[in-house]
């Protein structure tokens, strides 16, 4: 369901009875979206009538699977055998349900997804006892007042906006206003609209609120705090300047991961700190890890190296079972979960969870992130697996060789997508190529780059190499092979030469 108080308020109902709640992407189509609904096991699926089509391209996945479908608001209802919510919940009893005594603090509250190496969403366990930590933690941290106005244009179904904005309102009775999908052209109208005190952001939406033309209602709101991740050191100063922003609660954290960090006194570019002085009293910490692999490097003695201040290197925490902050509650998956445990990392014997993100720690204990490690890139505020994107590929191209990895654009948050396809089995129609993916990936995780080679390089055990590809990127200098870009306009893949490289690079052709 896209954003919208209902949607809030099923999942909190839902949770009153006993029944966990999967918060799924709306992006997610076909395959990605039939087993987002059936790894986890679900008895039905409730969804806003905006998203019917979606459901019904899988409907004969669920119907194997035996689930009910709720729609809320209006429809077609020929479309196919769908229970109106809205029908239902007028001749449902107006009293309150009974609540079931046996939920409790440390039971599971809801789902939520993340990309994973496994090319396919991966159901990230939220307990009751985590959403009400995270959530005040970030208040309490950033010393907020009652009685704020919370405004988010971000998904329910990630957990920035999800857990941490509405749990102000749930847990501590504070207003949040929502929006059904990011507008900058609206966003500073919507927080004089509702009076928003607090605002929400990911790098990618403060390029886009820099971008916009100088207004006056850029500096006639309440706004004095955000609130988010990924606003980076150049953009820093100069967004607080123009918008009259006070104070910037840069934070850094997953759904499912006990690495959680602040940034609580303005210091530019840092996600958070950790003592120096007493590294104990929150045992999180940088390590080394290999480059190529991306494993842990270890000394003799079989324990992680830790990192020196400027050494970047993977982020971890260490997991204290029973702990509601130090615990990790893993994914639906116990494979998915194991992949993210490291052995005798602080001392012999520990475990400690893996974030999947290289940071740098300065001389003071300031964190910044530097990029993420394995099989997945950020692009557009969303988390892209690279296998899921290959598998779609292989699949549209009858099974031939292909990676996919993220590469840099100047002016431009995260990592774009680039796929280097093999052309010894196929013959590429690129007219129809990115229509194609569309029905397999969110327009998000549409590779930007494509370069068509000769062979892709493999390692012994066939895995096919990527480094390489991934440090050349769509460079003309570099890259002999034929390039490829996603024109926007076109929504097709046109060849790409010198120079249209140096528009995008200059920034004249915006992605």
């Amino acid at each position: 369901m896209e954003n919208k108080p209902e949607f809030v308020a099923l999942w909190l109902g839902l949770s009153k009875i006993g029944i966990v709640a999967a918060l799924i992407n709306t992006n997610q189509r076909l395959q990605a979206l039939a087993h987002s609904v059936t790894v986890v096991k679900s008895k039905a699926i409730i969804f806003g009538s905006e998203l019917l089509d979606a459901v019904k391209d899988v409907s004969n996945t669920l119907d194997r699977n035996g689930l009910k479908y709720y729609c809320y608001g209006n429809f077609d209802p020929k479309s196919f055998s769908v229970n109106s919510l809205d029908t239902l919940l007028l001749h449902s009893l107006p009293v309150s349900p009974l609540t079931i005594s046996q939920v409790n603090f440390s039971d599971r509250l809801f789902y939520i997804y993340t990309s994973g190496t496994t090319g396919l969403p991966k159901a990230a366990i939220i307990k009751h006892s985590r959403f009400i930590w995270l959530g005040t933690c970030v208040r309490w941290m950033l010393n907020m007042p009652d009685n704020e106005i919370y405004y988010t244009s971000l998904p329910l179904y990630h957990s920035a906006a999800g857990l941490l904005f509405t749990c102000q309102a749930v847990v501590h009775g504070d207003t949040v206003a929502l929006r059904r999908k990011f507008s900058a052209s609206k966003f500073w109208e919507d927080c004089i609209k509702f009076n928003a005190t607090v605002a929400q952001y990911i790098g990618e939406t403060c390029r886009y609120l820099m971008a916009q033309p100088v207004q006056p209602e850029q500096r006639q709101h309440r706004v004095s705090t955000v609130i988010g991740n990924g606003l980076r050191p150049t953009l820093w100063s100069s967004f607080c300047k123009r918008f009259q922003i006070k104070t910037v609660g840069e934070f850094y954290g997953s759904s499912e991961g006990n690495t959680n960090i602040i940034n609580t006194n303005n210091t530019t570019g840092a996600v958070g700190f950790i003592s120096r002085i007493i590294p104990s009293i929150y045992p999180v910490t940088l390590i080394k890890v290999d480059e190529a692999t991306g494993e842990p490097l270890r000394n003799k003695d079989g324990i992680c190296v830790k990192c020196k201040p400027g050494e970047p290197g993977e982020f971890v925490g260490k997991i204290i079972k029973n702990d509601p902050v130090r615990n990790f509650d893993g994914y639906v998956n116990e494979q998915a979960t194991t992949m993210k445990v490291a052995k005798n990392v602080f001392s012999m014997g520990d475990l400690a969870f893996l974030s999947g993100d290289l940071m740098v720690m300065d001389e003071n204990g300031y964190i910044y992130f530097k990029d993420r490690t394995g099989d997945t890139f950020r692009w557009k505020g969303e988390n892209v697996s690279t296998m899921e994107v290959e598998a779609a590929i292989s699949q549209v191209l009858g099974f031939t060789d292909c990676v996919v990895y993220g590469v840099e654009i100047p002016g431009t948050e995260g990592k774009a997508g680039m796929g280097a396809i093999s052309d010894s089995k196929c013959a590429i129609d690129f007219n129809t190529l990115a229509q194609n993916l569309k029905k397999f990936l969110p327009l998000y995780a549409v590779p930007i780059f494509l370069r068509v080679v000769n062979n892709l390089d493999s390692t012994g055990t066939y895995k096919l190499k990527k480094v390489n590809l991934q440090q050349e990127g769509y460079d003309m200098n570099r890259v002999k092979d034929p390039l490829y870009y996603l024109d926007m306009n076109t929504v097709k893949y046109t060849p790409l030469d010198q120079d249209v490289y140096e528009k995008i690079i200059s920034g004249k052709i915006r992605i």
